[in-house]
């Protein structure tokens, strides 16, 4: 017999490989961080003897879910400011919040609790874009989430840096820091048009396509986005982008809420990745993303909570639904962002998008083993039929029972294996106490 560290047994699989392929009554074997082979369980107990058996006979195994949009550490401030528009929550609420309380200690803080939550929903990755970067990233590291880090920019001073280039030289001592870390990746992340000027974003982008990272920005988030973009610079902000040479694959948009024809044709045709947010832009009434036209396009769209400030929650289960019901309601067809491509916009899509397919976003042998486990043993689970349909209807991430990453445990039974619950919602506590006291 083969001798290996971990053997996940389950009645349901799914794989999220290129045919969409659910087994039943299958076992992944496991051995330094990676998925060795899927096989009927029954022929896996006389392969592999492994250190450890999982054996879930109630439960879905699929791959960790990849969270495309967050600024994590604003999980404390969930709910700080609510029913107020974009540019009015941004200049009046957060961003004097921010400057007053966003140092290296919020943002540890705030990472941490973000990722507490991120694993009890079944998060396995998230992409992020926020101040001290460097702090997100070690903190992600040393609980074991994976993650790819936001080199932040912009034009304006805050508590991280004073100018656009230290923006920039930060970002890339982040990227040295951590280009051999097996679970943390990086990108560029010029926080809007609204923002970064475009000497910056030439900068960005020059160094993006030197270093083959992505971009990931805010763009035609609102109307009024548009409306003020053509009365300071003449265009759109896609214009202005495409103009600087940034409409390429390497491009992830978030939002995109306001989109012509031309250009949905021409992001598909260029290769961008749209990430939407769908339950932030209701909340913030930013306007609806054209997922079912994008999809028409063969633009590959890919799914993000945003912050827990405009949420309220990093829940990508419920992001999962709310993106397949409104595209269905927007459209009027009720073929628009099926359950399949809910899944996969949380998975393999992703995974595509960031440059981890070979390692993320699908069970499949030599993959790293990021597996989560959705306890289908409930009321409210019962009776069974389509998984998909299943997993984007009907699941809640209070389901989500186990959660592995690169083979290692970091959610047990619903409990947290490499972070104190109990010190992480101290600390929330006390943030609350203090930022509502001012």
């Amino acid at each position: 017999m083969q001798s290996i560290q971990t053997l996940l047994s389950a009645k349901h699989i799914v794989t999220v490989d290129s045919a969409n392929t659910v087994l039943k009554n299958h076992s992944i074997a496991v051995d330094n961080g990676r998925i060795v082979d899927i096989i009927p369980t029954e022929k896996a107990l006389e392969v592999f003897s492994a250190t450890s058996h999982h054996e879930y006979d109630n439960h879905i195994l699929m791959p960790g879910l990849i969270n495309s949009h967050t600024h994590a550490a604003m999980s404390l401030l969930r709910g700080v400011a609510s029913d107020i528009a974009l540019m009015d929550w941004l200049e009046n609420y957060i961003w004097p919040i921010e400057q007053k309380w966003a140092d290296e200690t919020f943002v540890y803080d705030g990472s941490e609790l973000a990722i507490a939550e991120m694993l009890r929903g079944g998060t396995t990755c998230f992409n992020d874009m926020y101040f001290f970067p460097e702090v997100t990233a070690r903190v992600a590291s040393n609980i074991g989430m994976r993650a790819v880090i936001g080199m932040i920019a912009l034009e304006f001073p805050t508590r991280y840096a004073a100018s656009p280039d230290e923006y920039i030289s930060k970002g890339l001592a982040l990227f040295d820091e951590y280009k051999t870390d097996p679970l943390i990746r990086n990108a560029f992340a010029p926080h809007a048009p609204y923002t970064v000027s475009d000497k910056t974003f030439t900068k960005i982008n020059s160094y993006a396509n030197e270093l083959d990272l992505p971009i990931h920005i805010h763009i035609h988030e609102t109307e009024l986005e548009i409306e003020n973009s053509i009365k300071e610079f003449g265009q759109r902000p896609l214009d202005r982008l495409d103009n600087l040479g940034l409409i390429n694959p390497n491009l992830l948009a978030v939002h995109m809420t306001q989109l012509t024809d031309d250009e949905m044709y021409r992001i598909a045709e260029a290769g961008v990745s749209v990430i939407h947010c769908p339950e932030s832009n209701l909340k913030l009434a930013s306007g609806f993303c054209p997922t079912h036209s994008l999809h028409k396009h063969k633009t590959r769209v890919i799914i993000g909570t945003d912050s827990c400030a405009s949420n309220d929650d990093l829940d990508m289960f419920s992001e999962m639904r709310t993106a397949a019901l409104l595209a269905k309601g927007v459209s009027q067809s009720a073929t628009a962002f099926s359950a399949q491509q809910a899944i996969r916009a949380c998975t393999i899509d992703a995974a595509i998008a960031f440059g981890l397919d070979d390692e993320i976003g699908s069970l499949e042998k030599t993959k790293s083993a990021d597996i989560i486990a959705i306890d289908c043993n409930h009321i409210e689970a019962n009776p069974l039929y389509d998984i998909y349909s299943h997993l984007v209807y009907s699941t809640e991430r209070s389901r989500v029972t186990d959660v592995f990453i690169a083979g290692r445990q970091l959610l047990r039974d619903r409990s947290l294996t490499t972070i104190s619950e109990d010190e992480i919602l101290a600390k929330a506590t006390s943030w609350a106490e203090k930022i509502s006291n001012t």
